[in-house]
């Protein structure tokens, strides 16, 4: 056991039994809280950043573990040595326990005499290294032998500073016991001087740290697997995003299509993104105002369900299909139910729903089809309205299905607004429509089609919303 003269400064005095009494207070009191806190971490393991706080729970644990196991031995006093007690305490089942079924199981002391090469162990030490507690202590020859191979040199060089230059002991090594298994030993200790000023042994404390550096290992192992999962995330969001820039239409707010004769349609748009602080992934809204060789104006929103790269790139390549559907003429019914057919054969399977209109300026005619898609809302005289639905399922959700069409003449004046589900976070359709029509009176009142995206922006582009949205605004102009 320790001397009471060490090598630089006479040994401390014990600390009062209530002061230590009032840290195992403490400690435990901190313990409940942090278990607490590891019981709401909840997670089946598919989350990284859950998997990484109930690692870090699981480290406190072990630390505040063997914290009140050391302040417990700090106010019971050092255990009796095995010379005057070699049957190990009650409640102990010998050298086969398991180090980590008992925290005080887990601390070991030795003392190595290097005038009569004796060395003297507690039943603890024993214990952490698997060892009979019958057999003689090992000497510091006899130590490395329990030690891995390549952990000896560390072992050597602690011991050698220590006896030679007085240096403390303070290092880990790994120890594999005789039925094989392998431990992490965590070893402090200092030289004691004799009364020549010679040194006459060392003293070491021994701590098995095993549980401890594995739960350290989990953590380390779950932040890296964190941190990747955040870099796979910000990869995916840039490769979304700049594939959704290349895609959509290569303007922001009003566009007036470069139409042969007189200017018929006022355009604006705009895409609103995620309003939530935790958003990453990018999802597949689209829009979409084309001027078609014979002059009509294709007008088209739409949304794949799902967010990422997948997701981006599923949008981008219906939007293609849906403009070169549209420049070869094919009726918005038509081109519904080829994109239908398009996105039931694709490798990956997905649901999307949208809304394609085709509008005949000289007629001022609007032709549209929907596929699952909220319809697009029509103001005229400062109020508002659903124009008729024709019927139509979700694209993809039905192989074979036929989409409807409806007609509507427009008169100069009005203001169509077509959009995509998300505009109202954790409400139905029915309360982003009643919102919108609500917005009558400012439309009626707007100059342009870029005014209106303006009020939908101000009314919908708060905090909170957790899905992408896309609203496009054609009013009539002629």
């Amino acid at each position: 056991m320790p001397s009471p003269v060490s090598a630089d400064r006479p040994a401390a005095q014990p600390p009062g039994r209530g002061s230590v009494e009032a840290l195992i207070t403490q400690a435990r009191r901190l313990k409940g809280d942090v278990d607490a806190v590891r019981r709401d971490t909840r997670s089946d393991g598919s989350d990284p950043e859950e998997r990484w706080q109930r690692a870090l729970c699981d480290l406190a644990l072990h630390q505040l573990d063997d914290l009140d196991a050391h302040l417990a031995q700090l106010r019971d006093g050092p255990p009796p040595a095995p010379a005057e007690s070699p049957v190990p305490p009650a409640g102990r089942s010998g050298p086969a326990a398991a180090p980590g079924g008992s925290l005080l199981s887990r601390v070991g002391s030795a003392e190595w005499n290097l005038l009569t090469d004796e060395a003297t162990w507690s039943g603890e030490l024993y214990e952490i290294l698997g060892l009979d507690p019958d057999r003689p202590a090992l000497t510091l020859d006899e130590l490395p032998s329990l030690v891995l191979d390549e952990d000896r040199p560390k072992l050597t060089s602690m011991v050698t500073d220590c006896l030679v230059d007085a240096r403390p002991i303070d290092g880990e090594f790994r120890v594999v016991r005789p039925d094989g298994s392998a431990r992490t030993v965590h070893m402090m200790g200092e030289p004691v001087l004799g009364a020549d000023g010679g040194t006459a042994s060392m003293w070491a404390v021994l701590r098995d740290v095993s549980e401890l550096r594995s739960s350290q290992r989990t953590v380390r192992e779950t932040r890296d697997s964190l941190t990747r999962h955040r870099r796979q995330e910000q990869t995916e969001h840039r490769i979304a995003a700049e594939l959704q820039e290349a895609v959509l239409p290569p303007w922001r707010g009003s566009l007036r299509l470069p139409h042969q004769g007189p200017v018929a349609l006022d355009l604006a748009a705009h895409r609103l993104p995620v309003a939530t602080a935790t958003a990453t992934l990018i999802g597949g809204d689209w829009y979409e105002a084309l001027e078609l060789s014979d002059g009509r104006t294709l007008l088209s929103v739409g949304d794949l369900t799902g967010q990422g790269v997948a997701v981006a790139s599923g949008m981008a390549m219906l939007l293609g299909a849906v403009r070169g559907m549209a420049m070869a003429g094919t009726e918005p019914g038509e081109l519904l139910t080829l994109l239908n057919q398009l996105l039931d054969t694709a490798v990956q399977p997905a649901l999307g729903s949208a809304v394609c209109c085709r509008y005949q300026p000289e007629t001022r005619t609007l032709v549209w089809a929907q596929a699952g898609h909220p319809a697009p809302l029509l103001y005229r005289d400062g109020t508002g309205r659903l124009l008729n639905t024709p019927g139509g399922v979700p694209l993809g959700a039905s192989p074979g299905a036929v989409y409807g069409q409806s007609v509507v003449t427009l008169r100069p004046g009005d203001v169509l607004l077509l959009h995509t589900d998300g505009l109202v976070s954790g409400h139905g359709r029915t309360a982003a429509v009643d919102r919108l029509l609500d917005l009558a009176p400012r439309f009626g009142a707007a100059r342009t089609a870029q005014d209106c995206v303006r009020t939908v922006v101000e009314e919908f582009g708060g905090a909170g919303r957790e899905d992408d949205a896309c609203v496009l605004v054609a009013k009539v102009t002629a």
